[in-house]
C-alpha cells in the first residue's frame, strides 16, 4: 500500500473515532444540545464536530442580529423605506422565507451531528418529535412573518400608487431629497364618504383639514360643515370662472340648497362639468380640496377618503377604540330631509353616557355619525374624537398581532392621493404627530356660519391663521395711548386630551 493511500486511511479513522467521541451522549442531552442549537444557530455544527461550518454559521447568525439591531435602532428611515416600498417588500418576503429555511436545515443537521449512535426505538422516536416541534415552531413564525410583509406589500400597492402611475390635479411634485422642504406646515383634507347601500352617489358628511407642523408634528384639526353653501374656490381654478361668488344658486335667494351643500360637492360637480380639472383619478377630491382650500385659506395637499361602511372594519381590527361618551348617541335615524335620504326613521337605540367606553365597530362609527337630535357641532366633535382614539389605539402591540386584518381592512377603507415616494417620509412624521399636541380650531359657529347658507370664510381664513401662526406675547413697556387699536382675539384651540374628556354636563 503506499504512503499516500496509508495516510488517507489513518485520516479517515481519526475523523470517525471523533465523530464517535462527539455522538457518546444520552438522548437527553442530545434533545436538550439539539435546542441549545436552535436558540445559537451554528453552536450544535460545532458540538457535532463541524466546526468551521458551525463557526461560519455562528457568526453569520450574530451578523444578521447586529445588522437588525443597528437598522432597528440608527436606521429607521430606511427600514421605514423598505416597509413601504412593494419591490423591496417582495424582497423581503423571499429573504425572510429563505433565512427560515435555513434555520431549519441547520437544526435538523445539528441533531443529527449529535444524536448518540445507538438509541432505542422510543428515544428515536422521542428525538424526532422534539426536532420535529423545533421546526415547526420556527416555520410558524416565518410564515407568519412572511405573510405579514406580504400584506404590507398589498396594501401598499393597492392604497397609494407611485407619482408617476396616479393623477391628481391638484397634489404638489414630490421632493425625493427633503419632501418637506418647502412645506413647513403639511395640510391633509380628510373626507368620510358615506357611499353605504341604498344611497344614490357618495356624499362626503365628515370634511376635516389636518394641518401638520413638518417639524414638531404640532396638529391643528379644523372641522368644516356639511351644510356650508358658497363654498369658495381659488381665483386661478376653471371652476372660479364658473362660480365666482362660491358654489350656490343666486336665483333661489337666500334660502337651503341642499345640491349646493359642501358635502353634495364631491359627486355634483364632476357630473356636471366632467373633466374641467385635467386629468385626476378622483375629481370629487380634487373639487373638495380646492373648494377647501379657498375656504381656510390653505394650500391643501394631499387627501384621504374613508369609506365609513368600511370603517368598521379597522376599528374591529384594532381591537376597539375607547372614547368618552358624554351624552346620548343615537344609532341610525333619519329625519328624511334632503338628498341621499331613505326617508324618516327613528334611531334603533343609543350609546349610553360614560367614561372609557370601548367600542366595536359598529358602534364607533355611529358615535362618530350619528346626529338624529343633535347638532352638526357636536358630531364634528365627536369624529375629532375618534380620529384621536383611533390614533391611540394603534400601538405596536396592536399592529404586529392584527397587522394582516388591519392591511385587508385598510385597502377597502382608504382612497388618496398620496404617492409611495412620500411614504418613507409622511411615516416618520406621523410618529411626531403621536407624541405632539393635537388641537381643535374653533372657527366661531356662531358668528360666522350660524347657519350654512352665508358663511363668512374671510373671518374663518382669519381664525385658521392665528391658529397656526399664533402672536408672539411681549411684556408691555409702557401704557399704550388712548385711542390706540387693541389687538384681535386670537383664534381658540382646545387640546384634544382635554375636548375628548369626559364632561357629561357637556351640551349636545
Amino acid at each position: 500500500m503506499s504512503r499516500s493511500r496509508r495516510a488517507a486511511g489513518r485520516r479517515t479513522a481519526g475523523s470517525r473515532a471523533r465523530r464517535r467521541g462527539h455522538r457518546t451522549r444520552t438522548t437527553a442531552e442530545a434533545i436538550g444540545l439539539t435546542f441549545l442549537s436552535a436558540l445559537l444557530p451554528g453552536s450544535g455544527l460545532v458540538m457535532g464536530g463541524r466546526k468551521k461550518l458551525g463557526a461560519l454559521v455562528l457568526t453569520i447568525s450574530a451578523g444578521l442580529v447586529a445588522v437588525g439591531a443597528y437598522f432597528g435602532l440608527a436606521q429607521r428611515d430606511e427600514v421605514l423605506a423598505v416597509a413601504v416600498s412593494p419591490r423591496r417588500l417582495l424582497v423581503a418576503t423571499a429573504v425572510v422565507v429563505l433565512l427560515g429555511l435555513c434555520w431549519i436545515w441547520v437544526v435538523v443537521a445539528s441533531h443529527k451531528l449529535i444524536r448518540p449512535v445507538t438509541m432505542s426505538y422510543g428515544g428515536r422516536l422521542g428525538a424526532s418529535l422534539f426536532v420535529g416541534l423545533l421546526c415547526f415552531g420556527i416555520a410558524v413564525p416565518t410564515t407568519v412573518a412572511a405573510q405579514t410583509v406580504m400584506a404590507q406589500r398589498d396594501l401598499v400597492g393597492s392604497v397609494f400608487a407611485s407619482e408617476g402611475d396616479s393623477k391628481s390635479a391638484t397634489r404638489p411634485a414630490v421632493n425625493k431629497n427633503d419632501p418637506w422642504a418647502k412645506i413647513p406646515r403639511l395640510n391633509i383634507l380628510l373626507l368620510g364618504a358615506d357611499d353605504g347601500v341604498g344611497r344614490e352617489g357618495t356624499r362626503t358628511d365628515t370634511v376635516m383639514v389636518a394641518s401638520i407642523d413638518t417639524l414638531t408634528g404640532d396638529t391643528k384639526l379644523i372641522s368644516l360643515s356639511r351644510n356650508w353653501m358658497r363654498m369658495p374656490f381659488p381665483k386661478d381654478s376653471p371652476l372660479y370662472k364658473l362660480y365666482p361668488d362660491g358654489y350656490w344658486d343666486p336665483s333661489k335667494v337666500n334660502v337651503e340648497e341642499p345640491e349646493y351643500y359642501l358635502d353634495a360637492m364631491y359627486d355634483n360637480i364632476p357630473k356636471a362639468h366632467p373633466g374641467i380639472l385635467g386629468q385626476t383619478d378622483n375629481e370629487g377630491a380634487d373639487v373638495l380640496k380646492l373648494a377647501a382650500s379657498a375656504a381656510l385659506g390653505l394650500d391643501i395637499d394631499y387627501y384621504m377618503q374613508v369609506n365609513l361602511a368600511g370603517f368598521e372594519q379597522i376599528v374591529n381590527a384594532l381591537g376597539g377604540i375607547t372614547v368618552n361618551i358624554n351624552y346620548r348617541v343615537p344609532i341610525g335615524g333619519d329625519y328624511g330631509v334632503g338628498a341621499g335620504t331613505n326617508g324618516p326613521t327613528l334611531p334603533s337605540s343609543y350609546l349610553q353616557p360614560g367614561p372609557n367606553q370601548k367600542l366595536n365597530g359598529h358602534d364607533a362609527l355611529w358615535f362618530a355619525r350619528g346626529r338624529y337630535g343633535l347638532t352638526d357641532q357636536s358630531r364634528q366633535e365627536r369624529q375629532r374624537c375618534t380620529i384621536h382614539a383611533l390614533v391611540n389605539s394603534a400601538n405596536p402591540a396592536t399592529l404586529v398581532t392584527k397587522y394582516k386584518q388591519i392591511a385587508a381592512a385598510g385597502k377597502q377603507l382608504l382612497r388618496t392621493d398620496i404617492p409611495q415616494e412620500l411614504l418613507p417620509a409622511l411615516i416618520t412624521l406621523g410618529l411626531k404627530v403621536q407624541k405632539a399636541n393635537v388641537s381643535n380650531v374653533d372657527l366661531d359657529k356662531d358668528k360666522n356660519f350660524p347657519n350654512g347658507r352665508n358663511p363668512d370664510y374671510a373671518a374663518m381664513r382669519e381664525l385658521v391663521q392665528q391658529a397656526i401662526n399664533p402672536p408672539k406675547t411681549t411684556t408691555p413697556t409702557a401704557k399704550k395711548p388712548a385711542g390706540t387699536a387693541t389687538k384681535k382675539t386670537p383664534a381658540t384651540t382646545q387640546n384634544l386630551d382635554n375636548a375628548c374628556a369626559y364632561h357629561p354636563t357637556a351640551k349636545s
